[in-house]
């Protein structure tokens, strides 16, 4: 998930590397670089086919220098300032610099090179410092501010009023109000951490790449299921592996294994690189990293008059203080670490069962679990795949945005596109009316960061009466089809797939004027909302059954498997909670540091913030910090906690559809003009329960997860 641009930009979500090779090439003339002209694509879509990586750096050069621009006739105007002559010009001032910005954003996460992030590690602080330029203007901040004081006195449209407080308070926390001494250090400290943010990911993704767990004999593959082998068989021929099997650090290699190999010393040496990636006192080491991240950030907070890092973010949020998060999270965090216990003491007593004569450890859990799921229900994992091929569930995903919003999606294959696995869909209202563009990539690859999301090649905002409408992104690195069969999805990859469409509705469906405001331009314990909701339908029998088909039969999921996915709901929700919560709990805690940590004391930091929440042994954090990269190169710094305070939300806002019925069309319509339409043009709690009628209850929430 992006922020929207005139804050200040993290280029990365992640990102991965691969090598490119090559002689480097001359830089084009710019009658040849298709940032310099006109798009006459469908939809004014970007022309991959004609974009090289040696065109960004001459592009964002000019977007900087226009921009600059823009802002200059902005500050120096000799007209009294206006909510038109600066607010909105502001809003709509580097939007060339922005369209530059958004095509390298999105080849950075989903189609790297060492070229492309060798240049985006070059601009980085030029950028930064671009940006910091805006922020710590001092003409531009006095204009900003005299709207500021009469904006009583002013006409404004709520959504306008909103957009004045948004910048206002932009500037503020940018430190528009600091000294020169102060300012000049903000900007190198912005300039570093915008360097420092590239270089995590790079060095957690090139770390992930560079395992490969080889088995050349066949015993060693016992209890795999033959899908999983085959992908295994396919990864090994693509590295010159022929006749070998490779699983590597991906989800979708790494979750299989750990679930069905009974070879214990196997599912050890693939765990513990999982875990200790950015750990290893290698080239790609992140410990330093860290320790240097949380240090300017501490000094960054301090400069700006906060505490700490944690009361800087969360002052932009539902929850407020680092106070309330740490509340919020003890009310979910005993309950499920009671539930945690008693998963792990009924897997120790199954090891025992089976003769097993030793302690149950991390890379036990998701094997014995997987087997005690099956013992209790019935139902494993691969029963459910062959209902799960990837194009029925975007069948289904389509099917349900069709139901409650009435949108339609129609495959084109005249966009241009980055890579052959990327497929694009124009979305239409029911009645025809083009909504917006969407394109689908969902496979790994070495070039392609890890995990899943969404992201804008284009928001959608409106400029003289025109609706700009957007291009959207969803990217998942989701089982790949093999020449044996094509791709079918886990469970938990099909609910993946329904949260980035949430995501996707959410940038697609927005009817916001200002860029600042648009799509998921939200706090950030709010954006969660749209994605997350998405996911409770699919494991409804009602909607289950409509797309979930037997992918060589065509027969629809039976009712006894859609049952047993029922009763089952509730088992490891102990493990699955506590495994995120913990993450929280280390996110919270790096970022209300008030001292900074060396780099040699990073991970005893982290062993004793988990062991103050009394996480036990058998569970490993879901991010460990040298590659928690939704922290330090993702936006989410004291604020990964969000996806749980969103999911109060979520399980909140649908009772509302189990109260009236499942595809409830004025429920929906309720949803989509209250909270995917309106972007941040209002306070999040007053958006939710203007389509609520109330505020959010904890107690949807602990059902949900069965810890009530």
């Amino acid at each position: 998930m992006k922020t929207t641009r005139i804050i200040f930009i993290t280029l990365i979500i992640s990102a991965v590397m691969i090598s490119c090779g090559g002689q480097k090439k001359e830089k084009p003339a710019v009658s040849e670089n298709p940032f310099f002209t006109e798009w006459t694509t469908p939809f004014g879509a970007p022309p991959f086919g004609l974009i090289k990586i040696e065109h960004f750096k001459p592009a964002i050069q000019e977007g900087i220098k226009r921009h600059q621009e823009e802002i200059k006739a902005i500050a120096d105007n000799p007209e009294p300032p206006t909510f038109a002559n600066t607010l909105e010009a502001l809003d709509r001032s580097g939007l060339f610099l922005d369209r530059v910005e958004k095509v390298m954003e999105n080849l950075l996460s989903a189609n790297t090179s060492d070229e492309l992030q060798a240049v985006a590690q070059e601009l980085a602080p030029a950028l930064s410092a671009h940006y910091d330029e805006i922020y710590l203007n001092p003409r531009l901040f006095a204009r900003i501010k005299a709207v500021y004081e009469q904006r009583e006195a002013l006409s404004l449209t709520p959504e306008q009023k909103q957009l004045l407080e948004k910048f206002y308070k932009d500037f503020v926390r940018a430190g528009a109000n600091l000294d020169d001494a102060s300012k000049a250090r903000l900007k190198e400290i912005n300039q570093e951490l915008a360097v420092l943010e590239l270089k995590f990911a790079d060095n957690v993704l090139k770390e992930t790449n560079a395992f490969e767990l080889v088995i050349d004999n066949a015993a060693d593959l016992e209890g795999l299921p033959q899908n999983v082998v085959a992908a295994a068989a396919e990864a090994a021929r693509e590295r010159g592996k022929e006749g070998k099997w490779v699983f590597t650090l991906h989800k979708p290699s790494l979750i299989p294994f750990l679930q069905y190999s009974p070879r214990r010393e196997l599912r050890e040496k693939i765990f513990k690189a999982y875990i200790n990636r950015g750990n290893n006192g290698n080239a790609y080491d992140n410990k330093a990293l860290v320790a240097r991240t949380i240090a300017l950030r501490i000094e960054k907070a301090g400069l700006l008059g906060y505490k700490t890092w944690a009361d800087y973010v969360l002052e932009e949020s539902m929850a407020k203080t680092p106070g309330n998060v740490y509340r919020f999270l003890d009310q979910v965090w005993q309950p499920a670490l009671k539930r945690a216990r008693e998963e792990a003491a009924e897997l120790q007593k199954l090891i025992r069962a089976e003769g097993g004569n030793f302690k149950l450890e991390p890379w036990d859990w998701w094997y014995y679990a997987e087997k005690l799921r099956k013992q209790k229900y019935a139902l494993d994992e691969e029963m459910l795949r062959p209902y799960f091929k990837l194009e029925n569930v975007i069948d289904g995903v389509f099917l349900l945005a069709n139901k409650l919003y009435g949108l339609k999606f129609v495959e084109r294959k005249d966009v241009p596109v980055y890579h052959p696995d990327v497929r694009v869909f124009e979305v239409k209202e029911a009645d025809g009316r083009h909504v917006g563009i969407l394109y689908t990539d969902y496979f790994p690859r070495a070039s392609k960061g890890a995990g899943a999301w969404m992201n804008a090649l284009r928001d959608t905002y409106k400029i003289g009466g025109q609706k700009i409408t957007p291009l959207i992104l969803n990217c998942g690195n989701f089982t790949k089809s093999t020449p044996e069969q094509p791709s079918l999805l886990s469970w938990e990859e099909v609910t993946t797939l329904f949260h980035e469409f949430g995501h996707g509705l959410h940038g697609l469906l927005s009817d916001c004027a200002y860029l600042r405001l648009t799509g998921t331009n939200v706090v950030r314990d709010f954006v969660e909302l749209p994605s997350q909701i998405m996911e409770n339908w699919v494991a409804e029998p009602e909607f289950l059954k409509l797309f979930a088909r037997n992918y060589q039969t065509g027969e629809p999921i039976p009712d006894e498997l859609v049952a047993k996915i029922r009763q089952a709901q509730y088992f490891n929700q102990g493990f699955i909670t506590v495994e995120y919560m913990s993450a929280c709990y280390l996110d919270m805690d790096w970022h209300t540091l008030t001292e900074p940590v060396k780099a040699e004391e990073v991970m005893e930091f982290e062993r004793e913030a988990l062991a103050r929440i009394g996480l036990i042994p058998e569970i490993v954090v879901r991010y460990r910090s040298p590659y928690f990269s939704h922290i330090f190169a993702g936006g989410y710094s004291a604020g990964y906690y969000s996806y749980i305070w969103a999911e109060v939300l979520d399980a909140d806002a649908f009772q509302a559809f189990k109260e009236t019925s499942l595809f409830d069309r004025a429920t929906a319509e309720s949803f989509r003009k209250n909270v995917l339409e309106r972007g941040g043009t209002e306070d999040p709690m007053v958006l939710y329960t203007r389509f609520r009628g109330r505020e959010p209850k904890i107690e949807a929430l602990l059902k949900k997860r069965g810890l009530d």
